[in-house]
């Protein structure tokens, strides 16, 4: 019997943040180091506002896990 996997959820992760844990958690999901998101998070920000949206999204929008 082949066991269907489990779907992974994004969590703004609460232990590990610097704002609200949505770098972190984004970076857990994609299972990248947290600087790479932070820094690609400053760049959009840097380039345009879609950085900010983005994060204000997923600050909204996901759930918090310790």
């Amino acid at each position: 019997m082949s066991e269907t996997p489990t779907p992974k959820k994004l969590f703004r992760k609460a232990s590990d943040k610097k704002i609200a844990g949505v770098c972190s958690g984004i970076a857990e999901y994609l299972n990248v180091d947290v600087t790479v998101v932070r820094i690609l998070f400053l760049i959009a920000l840097i380039c345009g506002s879609i950085g900010f949206w983005i994060y204000l999204i997923v600050w909204i929008c996901a759930p918090e896990r310790a």
